[in-house]
């Protein structure tokens, strides 16, 4: 016997609950460290990522507050997911969610970083559908390191738990673009 409810759409409703990647807008702008020097990537938004609120000066949407408004997929269903498209070198400081990250790389190979309880960077590099979870308050970071050309982008899924799930720099990474002259904008 189902215990669970059932639910029917119409074509045109599941129309709206898919992405084609060609379609998609991405957004190189809205997070604290989007203009330092290697930082550089294109955040898109496929399934959900509203803006969280009531976050302070250095915490944002995972995927930015550009990104956070363009959604593909608009829905509030528990989880989301989106791709960064980055060159070699290129990733986000150091940061931390208040729910689980998970990362898929797509294309070429990816670094997951993290920090350990004195501080310690540690990393394991991903290949093309490897996966790596994050739990909550777990400061991390990712890279693109494909190595090759250096102008080629690879792409990276990510998936965050939540509804509108609120990332924040570490002081550290805050202090960083503080010296690069990034952060505050217009600062």
């Amino acid at each position: 016997m189902e215990q669970l409810p059932r639910r029917y759409l119409t074509r045109a409703e599941m129309e709206n609950r898919i992405a084609r990647f060609k379609d998609l807008k991405g957004s190189d702008g809205g997070l604290p460290d989007s203009k330092m020097p290697g930082c550089e990537r294109t955040l898109f938004n496929v399934i959900g990522f509203q803006p969280p609120e009531n976050v302070g000066e250095n915490a944002t949407s995972p995927v930015g507050d550009h990104a956070a408004r363009m959604a593909a997929i608009k829905i509030r269903e528990g989880f989301n997911l989106g791709y960064c498209k980055a060159k070699p070198g290129h990733g986000p400081e150091m940061h931390n969610h208040d729910t689980n990250e998970t990362f898929i790389p797509m294309t070429g190979t990816w670094r997951a970083s993290w920090e350990d309880e004195k501080g310690n960077v540690e990393y394991v590099d991903l290949d093309p559908l490897d996966v790596v979870s994050f739990p909550p308050g777990m400061i991390r970071r990712f890279e693109n390191v494909t190595k090759g050309d250096p102008n080629k982008e690879s792409i990276l899924m990510f998936v965050i738990g939540g509804d509108a799930p609120q990332a924040e720099f570490s002081d550290q990474a805050m202090q960083r673009l503080e010296s690069a002259g990034v952060w505050p904008p217009g600062g």
